[in-house]
């Protein structure tokens, strides 16, 4: 399965995270050493189940790297637009690619095994879209202090992830309904709205569970879909605002601290195993060579000397 990463956005002036982007992308901000994008890249190039990387909004010069071969599209204007051109790059990758994965520069949090555990739950049915939410529970055990907009149902209490599943027909088919959805994707009432009176009066009375909500939302757009409930937070914990951006900034700086820690800590080991082998082999070299020298000697003792 091939990852489009959308990292086209550029913050304006009026965006509270421009004093940190400085006029570049946002996708490399710095955050513990790295740009944003590169924590995001790293985690998909170790995973299993991903074949070819497509970032969409940055070019070769931007300096980012990955494990897995990685591909640079521009940025084509619109959040639809950048997933249909990573989309129709992975067909000409491979006319066989049936899903994609969708993947937001702004996780930065996000690990490998979430990766491969985001692909290997959503391929157990073969449904058109998987769309990941995150429990107010998890986010805020995880990351208490993160100020996520919440959406209220009738079983859940609920944040949207940043990492998705797609068949690739879905950049073809529904794309002014999607375009809509997506430019309203942090506000979700508008969302409610967008697919009909029904789901909105839903929403706003809080009488739907999360998979009545699912039903009631593909029935309308004419798709199967099927929501992913994340165990995980770091999927879900992007980077919006600057007290976010600073949150993570401390968390992966923490993470690198306590890695290098034990990098360093399993360094002093190894060489005090292999000197302690090599002592020992020292010694029981020059045990053998000296009952060698020994037997030697007494041999030469015992031969009777020649008249």
């Amino acid at each position: 399965m091939d990852a489009i990463v959308t990292a086209g956005g550029i913050p304006q002036p009026d965006d509270p995270l421009y004093t940190y982007s400085h006029g570049d992308a946002k996708a490399l901000i710095d955050i513990a050493g790295k740009p944003m994008i590169q924590w995001v890249l790293d985690a998909l190039g170790d995973s299993k189940h991903v074949d070819n990387v497509i970032v969409i909004g940055l070019s070769p010069k931007s300096g980012v790297t990955c494990k897995k071969p990685l591909h640079f599209l521009s940025n084509q204007g619109r959040m639809l637009a950048n997933i249909v051109a990573g989309v129709n790059k992975s067909l000409e990758l491979n006319k066989k690619t049936k899903y994609v994965l969708v993947v937001s520069s702004d996780i930065p949090a996000v690990k490998t095994e979430m990766v491969d555990w985001l692909v290997e739950t959503c391929m157990q049915t073969r449904d058109d879209l998987y769309y990941g939410v995150c429990p107010r529970e998890v986010m805020e055990a995880r990351f208490p202090g993160s100020k996520r907009t919440y959406t209220r149902l009738k079983d859940i209490e609920l944040c949207g992830a940043d990492m998705h599943v797609s068949h690739v027909r879905m950049a073809t088919e529904h794309l002014d309904t999607w375009e809509s959805l997506m430019g309203s994707r942090k506000t979700p009432w508008k969302q409610a709205g967008i697919v009909g009176f029904g789901t909105l009066f839903a929403y706003l009375t809080r009488s739907d569970t999360l998979d009545e909500l699912v039903q009631r939302i593909s029935k309308r757009i004419g798709i199967k879909g099927r929501a992913i409930v994340w165990p995980h937070a770091e999927p879900c914990m992007d980077v919006d605002k600057p007290h976010q951006l600073e949150l993570l900034r401390e968390d992966l700086a923490r993470q690198e601290r306590k890695t290098l820690a034990h990098q360093k800590r399993a360094a002093k080991k190894t060489p005090v195993k292999r000197t302690m082998k090599t002592t020992a082999g020292k010694a029981a070299t020059a045990k053998k060579t000296a009952a060698r020298s020994a037997k030697a000697a007494t041999q030469s003792k015992a031969k009777p000397k020649r008249k």
